[in-house]
């Protein structure tokens, strides 16, 4: 094997061995540092104040009002409760000119832990250390009285506002402190070590079961507000499916006897006038028109089955058809068309033709005998609605009949939801206008020229 061949044959072990798979030890391993640097080194000392309680808890919540505020403060009181215990402890330890430093030494890690938790820790090893250089072991290492009801109450605070895994690692952390100081230093003191591992072991896994349960019922919760959620959505459907299906049954029913009333009508007088089978017709043909349009539009709403009827939709082509039913219903109405007629977007054209045919129900309806006027404009940029009606005359035999109110929000929907801008109210004149505008997107054709260029 020539010494080129041995340096490929290298190469390409070290490629296989760079890709190779890793163990499950390994990983095990690697996903414990890196839960190690996450929770305790990686932002160590960033500030995470402790909050209140609630004041709609179970307990708090059966308060007064002024002491309701107090006692959201509970958990801080607490802190700064065993803070000062922890002093007290350690002035009490030491009869020297250092008792004071000790003091503060096991008070502040723990006041510490209500804004920055996991940099509470590193000082209280810290505070430790000093406390035992400055004051001395005083018969126990390598924590002092004072020092280890602050690391103890360190720990469980810690426990409290952190994850369970770094929590778990303050422990181990710990017990290394603990091994590596009484390995150096501490071999002719009382080792009290076993009884800090021990109870914050203990400490710690009862706060790790309240973690547990919390974040279980939080789950729970979480479950059952989405269940609720879907619940609701499910009834809400539902109510929806038989109204429109009780809507369809009742209204469809009298549609279709209006409609056979009206081609049956005809033969039941003799010799009828041409304008009387004329209104017939006309009749009819609403009333088939208004039950497809019904069927259509219910039919989103109705049992899964159902097929709702492919027909057209209508356009601004179709008002010829529109103006002409009107008209036969007694409403004198003119169109006027500006600018170049082109075709437009589906739903600006179903909107449009919409909006004009609520316009003009509206008129039929408040203002009868009243003559009405159709505007459009084929504009720069969209489409412009004008729809005017006169004042009603006076006097008159035919009344205003009422309808639901919903006839301007219904407009104003449809133009909000492409874009577009409408006024509606009365006019000067004693009628009532509709002014709408619908913007529709200008397709720039590209010349030559310009594909040249490109």
């Amino acid at each position: 094997m020539t010494e080129t061949t041995q340096t490929q044959q290298t190469a390409q072990d070290g490629e296989f061995s760079a890709y190779k798979p890793r163990s499950p030890e390994y990983k095990l391993a690697a996903d414990a540092l890196r839960g190690l640097r996450r929770g305790l080194f990686h932002d160590a000392f960033a500030y995470r104040p402790m909050l209140p309680l609630s004041v709609d808890g179970p307990l708090i919540r059966r308060l007064p009002g002024r002491l309701r505020e107090y006692a959201a403060w509970t958990p801080h009181a607490v802190v700064v409760g065993v803070g000062l215990l922890a002093m007290l402890a350690a002035w009490a330890g030491n009869s020297s000119l250092s008792a004071p430093v000790a003091g503060l030494l096991a008070l502040a890690p723990v006041l510490l832990t209500m804004v920055r938790p996991v940099g509470a820790f590193w000082l209280s090893l810290a505070a430790t250390t000093v406390a035992t250089a400055a004051v001395g072991a005083m018969g126990h290492f390598p924590w002092q009285p004072g020092s280890f009801i602050s690391h103890l109450a360190v720990l469980t605070i810690v426990a409290i506002r952190t994850r369970p895994r770094t929590a778990a690692w303050t422990w181990v952390l710990t017990a290394f402190y603990a091994a590596f100081m009484y390995a150096l230093f501490g071999y002719s003191f009382a080792n009290d070590t076993a009884p800090m591992l021990v109870l914050s072991a203990l400490v710690l896994l009862v706060v790790t079961v309240w973690h547990i349960h919390r974040e279980a019922k939080q789950e729970v919760t979480a479950q059952q507000t989405v269940t609720a959620h879907e619940r609701s959505r499910r009834t809400l459907l539902e109510e929806r499916t038989t109204i429109a299906r009780e809507l369809h049954d009742v209204v469809a029913h009298h549609m279709s006897v209006v409609a056979i009333q009206a081609e049956a009508a005809p033969y039941r007088v003799q010799n009828p006038p041409p304008e009387l089978e004329k209104a017939f017709v006309t009749i009819r043909e609403n009333a088939v028109a208004a039950l497809t349009e019904l069927r259509r539009v219910l039919g989103v709403v109705r049992a899964e089955d159902y097929e709702a009827p492919e027909a057209p939709q209508p356009t601004l082509a179709d008002l010829g058809t529109l103006l002409a039913n009107v008209r036969e219903a007694g409403l004198a109405v003119d169109r006027t068309t500006m600018g170049a007629v082109r075709e437009l977007p589906q739903g600006v054209e179903l909107s449009a033709y919409r909006i004009v045919q609520e316009a003009l129900s509206n008129t039929l309806r408040h203002a009868p005998g009243a003559s009405a006027r159709v505007e459009i404009g084929y504009v720069l940029g969209g489409l412009a609605l004008r729809i005017v009606n006169g004042p009603p005359p006076k006097p008159s035999l035919l009344k205003p009949s009422p309808g639901s109110g919903h006839g301007i929000t219904g407009m104003r929907e449809r133009v909000s939801m492409l874009g577009g801008e409408m006024t509606a109210g009365p006019d000067g004149d004693g009628g009532y206008e509709v002014a709408v505008f619908l913007p529709v997107a200008t397709v720039v054709e590209r010349t030559d020229d310009d594909e040249a260029g490109a």
